[in-house]
C-alpha cells in the first residue's frame, strides 16, 4: 500500500496533514495528496464480480443486486466536493510553511506528525472502526476536522497561528483521517455492487487525478488572493458538503452472525486487534506486500515532503511552479486511471502492482537527477510519478476488498496502512539532516533505486504472486475451524 500525493507534508487530506484517506500502501507525498486517506482515493481495479466475498450464513445479505448505488454516489459526491476544498488549502497551507520557515526540518516534521495518528494508533482505530458504527465515525471525523480548520481560521486571523499550532491543528486532522479512511473503505465494499466497483474506482481515481489539477493552483490563487484565515475558512465550508450526506443516508454494517463468534473475542479492543493481526499474519502475500510498501515509504515519504525545497531551492520555482508540476501529477492520475479502468490490469492484479512499482520507481530517480532548466524534464517525471500510482495501489484495493472478510475488513485495512507507513517516520527524522548534508535530491534518487528494487523482488515471492488465490470465505472458513482442532 503506496501512498500517493502530491508535495504533501501530511496527512489525509492535504499535505501535512489532512483528513479522509483511504489505505494507499505506497506513499508518494507530492503536495496534494502527501499521506492522504481520501476516501474518495479507492483506486481503479478491475471488477471481481465473480469472487466478491460472500455472506458467511449463506442467508444472501449480501447479494449485489440488492444494492443500489444512489445512496452511495450521494455520499461519495459530497466528498468529493469537501475534497477540492481540502486540496486547495492544503497547498495553501504547505506553502505558507514552507516561505514561513523554508526548513527541511519543518516539512518533514509536518508529514511526521500527520503520519503518527495511522502509525500509532491505526491498529485500535480498525477494532474500533469494527465495532462501532461505520456512518457515525464518518461524521464525526468529518464534523472534527471541519471544526480544527475553524480554530486554525480563528488563530490566523488573530494573528496568533504559529508553527506550533498549525502542526496541532495537522495533528487533529490526521487523527480524524486515521478514522475516517477506514470505516469509508470498508463501507464501500458494502455500498457499492461487485459489478460497479471498476466504473466507481475508475470515477474514484480520476477525481483524484482532477484535484490535483484543479487544487494546486486554486491553492495558489488562494494564497495569492485571501489572508490564511480566510483560506482556512474555505476548508470549513466545503466540509459541509461531505457531512450533509451522511446526516440523511444510511450505511450498512457487516452482519455479525453466531458463526462469527469464534472469530470475533468476546473480550475488548486489545483483544480484537490481536486478532486482526493474527489474521493478517497468517496471510503470508499480504505481508510480503506490507513490508515491500513498509521498504518503500522509508524513503519516498521523506522525499516528497521535501518536494516543495525541490521546486524552490534546485529547480528555481516559486508556488505556481510548484501548482502547475503538481497539476501534471494530477494529470498523471487522470491518465494513469482511465487506462487502468479500460484495461483493467494484468489478470493477476499484483502484477499490475509491482509493474507500477517499478515504473514509479525509474520516474523518481529521473525526478532527482532532473536539472533545472528545462523544467519539462522535472514536470514529466511528475507527470509519470503520477501515471505511475494507479497501477501501483488501484489493484491492491481489489486484492484487499476481496480477500478479507467484511467484519474483520476495519482492522485489516487499518493494520495494513499502520505497517507499511511505520517505517515513514523513521524516514522523515532522518530527513533533514541527510538534505542538509547530501541535498533534496539524494532522497529522491534512493527513493526511486529502492522502488525499482522492490517491484523487482516482489516478483520473486511466490507468495505475493498468489496473493489472490486464497478467497476471504475460505480464510475465514480456516480461522473458524482452528479452535475446534486445538
Amino acid at each position: 500500500m503506496l501512498r500517493a500525493g502530491g508535495p504533501r507534508a501530511g496527512s489525509a487530506r492535504s499535505q501535512p496533514s489532512g483528513h479522509r484517506a483511504t489505505v494507499a500502501l505506497i506513499q508518494v507525498p507530492v503536495i496534494i495528496k502527501v499521506f492522504l486517506n481520501n476516501p474518495g482515493e479507492l483506486c481503479i481495479l478491475r471488477a471481481m464480480t465473480h469472487d466478491a466475498p460472500a455472506d458467511a450464513s449463506g442467508s444472501g445479505a449480501t447479494q449485489p443486486d440488492a444494492r443500489r448505488l444512489g445512496p452511495f454516489m450521494a455520499i461519495w459526491g459530497g466528498q468529493a466536493l469537501s475534497l477540492f476544498g481540502s486540496q486547495a488549502v492544503q497547498f495553501a497551507l504547505i506553502w505558507w510553511l514552507t516561505l514561513q520557515t523554508g526548513s527541511a526540518a519543518v516539512l518533514a516534521s509536518a508529514t511526521f506528525v500527520g503520519l503518527l495518528p495511522q502509525v500509532v494508533l491505526g491498529p485500535v482505530i480498525g477494532a474500533l472502526v469494527d465495532r462501532w458504527n461505520r456512518r457515525t465515525i464518518m461524521l464525526v471525523a468529518d464534523v472534527v476536522v471541519a471544526l480544527a480548520s475553524l480554530i486554525l481560521a480563528v488563530l490566523f486571523a488573530s494573528d496568533s497561528a504559529g508553527v506550533e499550532a498549525v502542526f496541532a491543528v495537522l495533528f487533529v486532522r490526521a487523527l480524524g483521517s486515521a478514522f475516517h479512511g477506514p470505516a469509508m473503505l470498508a463501507a464501500s465494499s458494502l455500498m457499492v455492487p461487485p459489478q460497479h466497483l471498476t466504473r466507481i474506482q475508475g470515477w474514484n481515481q480520476s477525481l483524484q487525478g482532477a484535484l490535483a489539477i484543479v487544487g494546486a493552483p486554486a491553492g495558489a490563487f488562494l494564497y495569492a488572493s485571501l489572508s490564511m484565515a480566510g483560506v482556512m475558512l474555505v476548508d470549513v465550508v466545503t466540509a459541509a458538503f461531505a457531512i450533509a450526506p451522511l446526516l440523511a443516508i444510511r450505511i450498512p454494517e457487516p452482519e455479525r452472525q453466531a458463526q462469527d463468534a469464534p472469530m470475533r473475542p468476546a473480550g475488548g479492543v486489545l483483544r480484537e486487534t490481536l486478532a486482526g493481526l493474527h489474521y493478517l499474519r497468517s496471510r503470508k502475500g499480504h505481508m510480503a506486500l506490507v513490508m515491500i510498501a513498509a521498504s518503500i515509504n522509508l524513503f519516498l515519504a521523506p522525499a516528497f515532503s521535501l518536494l516543495p525545497l525541490l521546486v524552490q531551492n534546485d529547480l528555481g520555482g516559486n508556488a505556481m511552479t510548484l501548482g502547475w508540476m503538481t497539476s501534471l501529477f494530477g494529470a498523471g492520475m487522470i491518465a494513469g486511471g482511465v487506462v487502468l479502468g479500460s484495461w483493467g490490469g494484468f489478470s493477476r492484479r499484483i502484477v499490475t502492482t509491482l509493474a507500477g512499482i517499478i515504473g514509479l520507481g525509474a520516474a523518481v530517480l529521473v525526478l532527482g537527477m532532473a536539472p533545472p532548466d528545462p523544467i519539462i524534464i522535472a514536470s514529466t517525471a511528475l507527470l509519470t510519478v503520477g501515471l505511475m500510482v494507479p497501477f501501483c495501489n488501484g489493484p491492491i484495493y481489489a486484492i484487499m476488498q476481496t480477500t478479507i472478510e467484511p467484519a474483520f475488513q476495519g482492522r485489516v485495512f487499518s493494520l495494513l496502512g499502520s505497517l507499511a507507513a511505520a517505517t515513514a517516520p523513521l524516514g522523515l527524522l532522518l530527513a533533514a539532516p541527510i538534505a542538509s548534508f547530501a541535498g533534496v535530491r539524494a532522497w529522491f534518487l534512493a527513493g526511486g533505486a529502492i522502488s525499482l528494487a522492490m517491484g523487482a523482488i516482489g516478483f520473486l515471492v511466490p507468495a505475493l504472486i498468489r496473493i489472490e488465490e486464497t478467497p476471504a470465505a475460505h480464510a475465514v472458513a480456516a480461522d473458524t475451524e482452528a479452535p475446534a482442532s486445538r
